[in-house]
């Protein structure tokens, strides 16, 4: 599970690479704060998607057919599971008002944070796999129970105000009645206050790091190459903004989405709890879940019709 010296150095060039990307859609193609239309968004969805692939394809030829169907496995995974992500934003941004001018920002500095924490997570991950074998089991359950969990609560409802880390920075910070244009603090009178901007990116990252403890167990359910993991979450988070902003123009409701991801994790789960007794191939398993989405898909089609 350690890192090679090459591996090591193809993640160090692409984290750069990330971080130029991130840099360059904020200060070149998203300067001008707007809600991108849905062709803008789909563009960049395309574009992500298709940047992907390409790495993927990468893999296949510099490193091996396995890693390659590894990598778009996991990276299936995530996205699937990102895109339950983007219905709580949903909620998030309507129940603090936020214009949609200023949600393109909050997203970028949410992703920006996801990517670290999603680093973090990886790396305790494979340092508890590496050091207690046994945790693979832990991580197994874990999943089936989420699986369980997710199936019964279809329609449990969120509630930001109940965050715990934004009842924590209200203790903390002084808060301005109001929104100052897109900035998260301002000084008023030599003091410095938090904007309600800063709340909800507050509330936007302590999200998705309750996402993460689901998805990084999944993750090692599929593979325990840490480039692998890392590289497909990477990837899977780049295209999220890109991806909230085509189904938030839309407001589709997928219906089923919950019921398919919920069978992915438990079937994830599952592959994990009998992994020492029989391994599935990834290209199996890549064919099961594929099927699963598909199928939540198809079967929430006719419902938005209505």
């Amino acid at each position: 599970m350690e890192l090679t010296f090459t591996e090591l150095i193809a993640g160090i060039i692409f984290t750069i690479f990330v971080i130029g990307m991130l840099i360059l859609d904020m200060r070149i193609f998203q300067r001008t704060a707007h809600f991108p239309s849905f062709k803008e968004a789909l563009l960049w969805s395309i574009f992500w998607i298709v940047l992907a692939l390409i790495f993927n394809a990468g893999i296949w030829v510099f490193q091996s057919h396995q890693k390659a169907l590894e990598f778009l496995t996991g990276y299936i995974v995530e996205k699937s599971l990102s895109v339950d992500n983007i219905f709580v934003f949903i909620v998030i941004f309507s129940y603090f008002g936020v214009k949609k001018e200023y949600q393109h920002k909050i997203l970028f500095w949410g992703i920006l944070g996801a990517i670290i924490f999603r680093l973090l997570f990886i790396a305790a991950g494979a340092a508890l796999i590496a050091t207690f074998h046994w945790i693979m089991y832990v991580f197994g359950a874990f999943l089936v129970l989420t699986a369980i969990k997710l199936a019964i609560k279809q329609d449990e409802q969120v509630h930001p105000e109940k965050n715990i880390i934004l009842k924590i920075a209200k203790k903390i910070f002084p808060i301005t009645q109001n929104v100052e244009g897109e900035r998260f603090f301002v000084r008023i009178n030599g003091k410095l206050f938090a904007t309600p901007l800063f709340l909800v990116l507050l509330v936007i990252e302590s999200t998705d790091i309750v996402f993460a403890i689901d998805s990084i167990p999944a993750i090692f359910g599929i593979t325990h190459d840490v480039f692998i993991i890392y590289t497909s979450n990477i990837f899977a988070i780049l295209g999220l903004r890109a991806l909230y902003f085509l189904i938030a123009g839309l407001m589709i409701r997928l219906k089923y989405l919950q019921t398919g991801l919920a069978f992915v994790l438990g079937f994830i789960g599952i592959k994990m709890l009998i992994a020492d007794f029989y391994k599935i191939p990834t290209q199996y398993s890549l064919l099961v879940i594929f099927l699963i989405l598909l199928t939540a898909l198809i079967a929430s089609l006719p419902l938005e019709k209505k």
